[in-house]
Order: structure tokens, then C-alpha cells, then sequence
């Protein structure tokens, strides 16, 4: 093998071991990179109705300034409050399937459900406690150290800085990036970067995008008809959609189980229903082709392991990178085969097998 691809060898490794010393600085990095992968394209509009490049960065910036302190001022506070209450409301359904379901199951079927419905609520209400406990102890250590204190703070302050330099200097560092690429590679290099970019547009803004039109209709249909936790239990089906069919599923069974605990009534159960009904349809017939269209995609498997296995081996970092980094590879990988089904090793016709007998 040649000197240039041990040198792409050594020069990966020493970018891995590097990726992973520095694993805990790199948050604010990698947020301020996908919030200006995000905001590039409106950029790149902007500029081409006429507008200097840092006029167009300017005004998208202050749009994502201004969705970001919405998110934080509204959205967060009323999901953490509806959480508090729907941990605080758990035990009463347990008291309630105890003391009414219970009694009937054990009449039809002479099984006695009891104890296992009790080890239930004593573990649920004791992970609920060691979290806030958990969550108090936290808070007390970053209050009584400045240092710590300080770094969050720190680095929360960093993202927009480098949001904003990222989104400015995005085209000349794809231009530059592109100028260094050995001149043999640049047609193959730049053809698999289009390909992710594809796919990459496909997950990190279309799916985005999908996910919040499916929670604001969850979140909107479940709050009119008065469903408890409507608002928290919307915003999380639309979270879980990044993964097809989880989110309505997801957001089905919790819905209804605190509509029937709420209503004590059938309408109420078929109405919550007909809001997780009107989003699907919604998403196959506008979201979708609107936000997605033929765009390829991951499957629900690569993307579930893929943020499991990020999560497991870089924390948040990890988390943030599974899927960008997953539809990359992908594409990779996809090339590669091709590669091999045109290569000799695949056309050959010579057979290798040696007959025992």
C-alpha cells in the first residue's frame, strides 16, 4: 500500500484520539456547527437576493436567537411544570387501577396482581425521588462552585460566538476544505459530500422540521380538548417521531391512559384518537413531501443504535454527532459497495471451492 493512505490511517487515528481527549470541551462546538449547518442554507438565500454575507448571517443569527430564548422562556418551563405534575399524578393512578382494575381482574381471573402492582409504585416513586435529590445535590455542588458554576456558563456564552463565526465563514471553509483534497480524490470526495448532504438535509432539517409540525399538532390537539400534560405529551410524540411510528406510538398509549384515568369517558378516548390520526395523515401528506420529499433517509434501526451507541461511547457529544455522523457513513459505506460489486473480486466467475469427495 502506498505512503498516502498509511498517512490517512495515522492521520485518522491521531483525529480520533484527539476527538476523545477533548470530548469535554467540545459541546459548544458542535452545537454552534449544526445551528450554522442549519442556518447556512437561509444565508445562502439571503445573500442571493442581494444582501452582504454578514447581513444575511446578522438576520438569521437574530432568528435563531429569537426561537432559541422562545423555546427557553415558554416551551421549557411549561414542559418541567406539566412533568412535575404528571409525576406527582402516577401514584394516584396506581391507588386507582389498585383499588378499581385490580379487584376485577382478580374476579375474572383469580390472579392477585397486588404486590407487583406495589413493588411498581414504590419503585416509581422512589426513582422519582432519587432524581430530584439527585437533581438537588446537583444544583447545590454548581452553586457552591464558582468554577463550575462559571464553566456552564461559559460555555452556554460560547455557542452563539461560535455559531455566529461558523455561519459567517461557512462557504470559505467548504472552499478551502475542497482546495486541499488531493486533485485525484476531488470528484469522488466532493460527490460523497453532496450525498451527505443529502441525507444530512434530510434528517437535521427536514426530520426537524417534521418533528415540530407533528408536536405542535399533538401538543395544540391535546391541550383544546383538555387532555392533562396535553402540552408536554404533544411536544414529546414530536420528539420521538425522529424515529418512524414511535412518536404516535408513544404518544397514543400515554394520552389515552391519562384521558381514561382524567374522563373516565369513551368520547374522550376516541377524540385524543382522531388528534394522533390527523397528525399522521398530515405528515404523509404535506410534512413529508413538502419538508422531506424523495430524500433518503436512515432506517429506524441505524438511527436507534446510532444514538444509543453515541450516547454510550461520548456522552452528550456523542449524541449530538449519531446521526450526522451515521447517515455519513451510510453514504460511505454505500459507495464502498458499489465499489465492490464493480471490482473483480465480485464479477469473477473462478470458483474457490474445493470439492471433499
Amino acid at each position: 500500500m502506498s505512503k498516502r493512505f498509511w498517512w490517512g490511517i495515522v492521520s485518522s487515528l491521531a483525529a480520533l484520539w484527539l476527538f476523545v481527549t477533548l470530548t469535554p470541551i467540545l459541546m459548544p462546538f458542535f452545537v454552534g456547527m449544526i445551528l450554522a449547518y442549519l442556518g447556512d442554507p437561509l444565508a445562502d438565500r439571503l445573500e442571493a437576493r442581494g444582501l452582504s454575507r454578514r447581513l444575511a448571517v446578522s438576520v438569521v443569527f437574530v432568528l435563531l436567537s429569537v426561537v432559541v430564548i422562545g423555546l427557553t422562556i415558554i416551551v421549557i418551563p411549561v414542559m418541567w411544570r406539566q412533568l412535575v405534575q404528571l409525576a406527582d399524578a402516577v401514584p394516584m393512578m396506581i391507588n386507582w387501577t389498585q383499588q378499581t382494575v385490580l379487584p376485577r381482574i382478580q374476579e375474572w381471573t383469580g390472579s392477585d396482581f397486588t404486590a407487583d402492582l406495589n413493588q411498581v409504585r414504590d419503585m416509581v416513586t422512589g426513582h422519582w425521588k432519587e432524581t430530584g435529590s439527585v437533581a438537588a445535590q446537583l444544583l447545590a455542588q454548581l452553586s457552591r462552585s464558582g468554577l463550575a458554576l462559571a464553566f456552564w456558563l461559559g460555555n452556554l456564552a460560547i455557542i452563539p460566538v461560535v455559531t455566529f463565526y461558523l455561519l459567517l465563514d461557512w462557504d470559505r471553509m467548504k472552499a478551502r476544505i475542497r482546495d486541499a483534497i488531493p486533485r485525484d480524490w476531488v470528484g469522488t470526495v466532493t460527490g460523497l459530500a453532496h450525498e451527505c448532504d443529502e441525507v444530512l438535509s434530510a434528517f437535521m432539517r427536514g426530520q426537524l422540521l417534521v418533528m415540530l409540525g407533528l408536536g405542535v399538532v399533538y401538543a395544540t390537539g391535546l391541550t383544546l380538548l383538555g387532555v392533562k400534560f396535553g402540552f408536554l405529551i404533544g411536544v414529546l410524540a414530536g420528539l420521538a417521531s425522529i424515529v418512524p411510528y414511535l412518536g404516535v406510538i408513544f404518544g397514543v398509549v400515554l394520552a389515552e391512559l391519562v384521558a381514561f384515568f382524567q374522563f373516565q369517558a369513551l368520547w374522550p378516548l376516541a377524540a385524543v384518537g382522531g388528534v394522533f390520526v390527523l397528525g399522521q395523515i398530515l405528515e404523509s401528506t404535506v410534512f413529508q413531501p413538502l419538508l422531506l420529499g424523495d430524500r433518503i433517509g436512515l432506517h429506524p434501526v441505524i438511527v436507534i443504535f446510532s444514538v444509543m451507541a453515541g450516547g454510550q461511547l461520548f456522552g452528550f457529544v456523542g449524541v449530538l454527532l449519531a446521526l450526522p455522523v451515521a447517515a455519513m457513513l451510510m453514504v460511505v459505506l454505500r459507495y464502498l459497495f458499489t465499489q465492490y460489486k464493480a471490482s473483480r473480486m465480485y464479477t469473477s466467475k473462478t470458483s474457490v471451492y474445493i470439492d471433499q469427495d
